[in-house]
């Protein structure tokens, strides 16, 4: 893997956590751009890293490029999970962290090389936040006036 190819991948994995990240910061969350960015360009970073010792020990020794992966995922339910505020009437949080999890994701994937399919979670990840949102909220509208009609 040359230089260009680790600039592309860096640069693209900063530019789809960013999406993600600017919706969450539009929405007034504690975690927005820039902790969307970097989660999915330290993800990226491990990834080619990951990738990089995979080809430099090829043969030498028995490796698992996978297995770094794995432990950005474990690391970032740790983050997702400073996110999640719980108290008697609700749980809030969840949606960003699940969205830094998504996050980290991609990153693993730019790294990776999936640009197809990092471009394409990004945009179904960004639609969700922003355009289910106000579906969401039409549902629990119409809910709270039906059970208003019921009692």
């Amino acid at each position: 893997m040359n230089d260009w190819i680790i600039l592309i991948r860096i640069f693209l994995s900063v530019i789809l956590g960013g999406i993600i990240g600017f919706e969450r910061s539009k929405k007034g969350r504690p975690a927005g751009l820039r902790t969307h960015i970097l989660v999915a360009m330290g993800s990226c970073l491990i990834m080619v890293t990951s990738l990089y010792i995979y080809e430099l020990y090829k043969g030498k020794v028995s490796l698992d490029p996978a297995r770094i992966a794995a432990g950005v995922v474990t690391g970032i339910g740790f983050l997702g999970a400073g996110t999640i505020i719980r108290s008697p009437q609700e749980v809030k949080g969840l949606t960003t962290a699940a969205s830094i999890w998504v996050s980290a994701g991609i990153g693993l994937a730019v790294g990776c090389g999936l640009y197809f399919a990092s471009f394409l979670v990004t945009i179904l990840t960004f639609g969700t936040l922003f355009y289910l949102r106000k579906v969401e909220t039409t549902i629990e509208i119409k809910n709270l006036k039906s059970s208003d009609n019921k009692t």
